[in-house]
């Protein structure tokens, strides 16, 4: 496979599972906003700190104007990480590998793109219109995993797609875990109730999972269990990290040049870290730098894969 097709195949994925997460927050944060109110403890800043990164000003402006904030995730241009530039780059990655993936999949990315861009869809994203807005894009991105699952052939494309997918996964997992954990100040032994960890695992779709699993009171660590090491969570770091490993061994290699060597020895000792993780070493003082590293080293992992397989510089 041409380096060019595998690596719009793994940007492909990376930014439909990217904005597949944008989108699931922004329902979770806009639907507990109602509840809360947004000039109440849940605003739009904690959203807009991770999707609208460097400007503080801007984020002041919009952290109690849903309609304002809405727009910025989802139609501005000027925000780099907003619904309309994710999909707009997806497709792009698509159009140029339509011989190498399913029609269905290109109509279904192509739709989405459609829908994203439609004139009136900024009028929508107000208080009354906003939740079915988010609701039919989000069904189209389910669509869109649905359709490639059951129709894309599984050959080395699928393997470099499902590589892409769940690096930005598991990324987006620490990104929101941190985020929640940072807010109170990373105490572990800080009783929380549960309804304080319902924003963090409905954005990852695992709230569900949780009350069915887990009977003890200590929520902290049973969400960090869940978010980092449980392997029956599909979200979770470590189930991520597994999906990587099968599909990074899938990949036809005839060549295991020192490249190829170092970046499977890179990936080994990420995925080690997780999986051979001492979980009682998670406290006050280490969370943090430990949640810090883990995204440190996911991006050198990334860095690595397109210098070897895409011919990065």
């Amino acid at each position: 496979m041409l380096s060019r097709i595998a690596d719009a195949l793994f940007w492909l994925n990376r930014y439909m599972e990217r904005a597949d997460g944008l989108l699931r927050t922004t329902s979770t944060h806009f639907t507990l906003s109602l509840d809360k109110g947004v000039n109440g403890p849940l605003n739009w800043r904690p959203l807009l700190e991770t999707y609208v990164p460097g400007n503080e000003a801007e984020i002041s402006a919009l952290e109690n104007d849903t309609q304002g904030a809405l727009q910025k995730l989802i139609t501005d241009t000027g925000n780099h990480n907003s619904l309309r530039i994710l999909i707009s780059k997806a497709r792009e990655n698509a159009r140029g590998v339509q011989d190498h993936i399913t029609k269905e999949m290109w109509e279904e990315v192509n739709q989405l793109y459609h829908v994203v861009n439609h004139p009136a869809l900024n009028n929508r994203l107000n208080a009354h219109q906003a939740m079915d807005v988010l609701g039919l894009l989000s069904r189209h991105c389910v669509m869109y995993n649905g359709i490639t699952d059951i129709t894309m052939a599984r050959g080395t494309g699928w393997s470099f797609m499902n590589i892409g997918k769940y690096l930005e996964r598991s990324l987006e997992t620490i990104l929101l875990t941190d985020k929640q954990f940072g807010r109170i100040g990373y105490r572990m032994d800080d009783a929380q109730d549960i309804m304080q960890w319902r924003y963090l695992l409905l954005s990852l779709s695992g709230y569900e999972l949780h009350l069915k699993s887990y009977r003890s009171v200590h929520y902290n660590k049973n969400v960090l269990q869940q978010v980092l090491i449980n392997r029956d969570f599909t979200r979770s770091v470590i189930y991520s990290l597994n999906r990587i490993e099968k599909h990074l061994k899938d990949i036809p290699t005839d060549n295991q040049n020192a490249d190829h060597i170092r970046l499977c020895s890179n990936f080994g000792r990420l995925f080690s870290k997780v999986q051979y993780l001492d979980f009682d070493t998670l406290n006050n003082q280490t969370l943090r730098p430990f949640l810090a590293e883990l995204q440190t080293d996911l991006s050198t992992f990334g860095q690595l894969l397109g210098q070897h397989f895409f011919s990065y510089s």
